[in-house]
């Protein structure tokens, strides 16, 4: 008797649950993350959106990720890496940041579009397995105190715990802090963009023990100039980690950028 009533009680508790997920579907369906069409399931793209993604492929920088138009022997480095050499260790983006993919970042930085983030997520790990299999903490670029109050939730926190799930890895977010506010990075001169983020990320003193002698994967939602995960990687490097990666969703390339998403990135 008590078998069946327990029996009972979680077939009626599945039948709840059933309800409330139609319930849901019908009063906020599913739309697509590029055109909000509706679809069949959260967080994916439509037949018309789904094209319009640039997936970044090899052959590609050894260091920056950036892709190269034509064919190169493996290991190479672009100019801009050998000029001006990263303190990361290599750096990896899935998409290139136009079209549908610039609309997936909106939508999750500022439209509270969080169900996009395991979507995502799982494109960065397509992209990047060597340097997610490698890790052994994930880190996400933080968010000052004011604006995380302001937005609620911090995106490339949101990526960073979607992909710990997928990999099985540690994730740590208090392993870096941002110490300061800063502007907008888009805009700004080379040597401004510099001196916007210097000095601005610190590894607290009771996180340092877990930092040191390990290989730390960064994670954010866009690489722009790149001057946001450098200094990232610097506060991280001095606190004594080994190797320090970077990998985002998206990446401007040359021709990626308009003049309407300098209030947005």
């Amino acid at each position: 008797m008590g078998c069946l009533v327990a029996e009972t009680a979680v077939q009626f508790k599945g039948l709840i649950a059933f309800g409330a997920k139609w319930i849901g579907r019908v009063l906020f369906p599913p739309v697509c993350a590029g055109c909000e069409r509706i679809i069949a399931d959260s967080g994916c793209l439509c037949g018309q959106c789904w094209p319009k993604l640039r997936f970044l492929e090899q052959p590609w920088c050894d260091v920056m990720g950036t892709p190269f138009s034509y064919e190169v022997a493996e290991g190479m480095m672009s100019g801009d890496a050998i000029a001006n050499l990263p303190p990361f260790r290599r750096a990896r983006a899935a998409v290139s940041y136009t079209g549908v993919a610039r609309q997936m970042v909106l939508g999750l930085k500022f439209g509270d579009r969080t169900e996009l983030a395991p979507f995502m997520a799982r494109w960065m790990m397509r992209v990047a397995p060597d340097l997610v299999a490698e890790a052994d903490l994930i880190v996400p670029v933080p968010l000052h105190r004011i604006r995380y109050f302001n937005r609620r939730f911090n995106q490339s926190a949101e990526l960073g715990r979607e992909l710990c799930k997928l990999a099985d890895k540690r994730f740590s977010p208090e392993s870096v802090v941002r110490s300061r506010a800063t502007r907008q990075q888009v805009g700004l001169a080379a040597r401004a963009r510099e001196e916007n983020v210097r000095g601005a990320f610190r590894v607290p003193a009771r996180r340092t023990d877990l930092v040191r002698g390990k290989n730390v994967l960064v994670i954010d939602d866009v690489f722009t100039t790149g001057n946001t995960v450098v200094a990232v990687t610097k506060a991280l490097k001095k606190a004594g980690a080994a190797q320090v990666d970077v990998l985002t969703f998206a990446r401007v390339l040359p021709g990626d950028f308009r003049p309407e998403d300098a209030g947005s990135i």
